[in-house]
């Protein structure tokens, strides 16, 4: 670590904290030259994904675009504040979890769609209803028949233990 003071680049830690909740660490750092001392924040780096559109472009993954999204779904939903934002954070561990240095567009909208579908089934209708591009009343009751099977097998699952 450079001092800031005189550009040495010889430092020692003095002191190391954990700060905001234990996602920073907090160091005093003396200068081994000047003996000047300062404070450096260390935060982990994690870098999600970038995105591949349907159409090829590539762009850096959009966090705000993922909200309004969920959002625009789940609005006028009964979730709360806190349900949403574990939602996101589930979403977001999900892409940095594959490894990958590019995720396609289609694959966050399926994740998406998963964590929609726990949270609030009117929400992921609505959702997979633009994703999936339905065209016709039909498709909005195939999709409605699926969610019935698959809580009707979770039903029975539960009622077998």
């Amino acid at each position: 670590m450079h001092c800031p003071f005189c550009n040495e680049i010889e430092t020692k830690v003095i002191d190391s904290r954990l700060v905001g909740e234990g996602r920073q660490v907090r160091r005093r750092r003396e200068c081994i030259v000047c003996g000047e001392r300062f404070t450096t924040y260390e935060v982990a780096e994690l870098v999600m994904p970038r995105v591949i559109k349907r159409n090829g472009v590539r762009q850096p993954f959009d966090e705000e675009k993922l909200r309004q999204s969920m959002r625009r779904a789940l609005q006028k939903r009964l979730v709360t504040t806190e349900q949403f934002e574990e939602a996101v954070l589930r979403v977001k561990h999900e892409l940095r979890t594959t490894g990958e240095r590019e995720v396609s567009s289609q694959m966050i909208g399926e994740v998406v769609m998963d964590e929609l579908r726990k949270l609030d089934q009117v929400a992921y209708v609505r959702f997979a209803s633009v994703y999936r591009s339905f065209q016709d009343v039909k498709a909005f009751n195939t999709e409605i028949k699926k969610l019935q099977k698959s809580a009707k097998q979770a039903l029975d699952i539960e009622d077998s233990q």
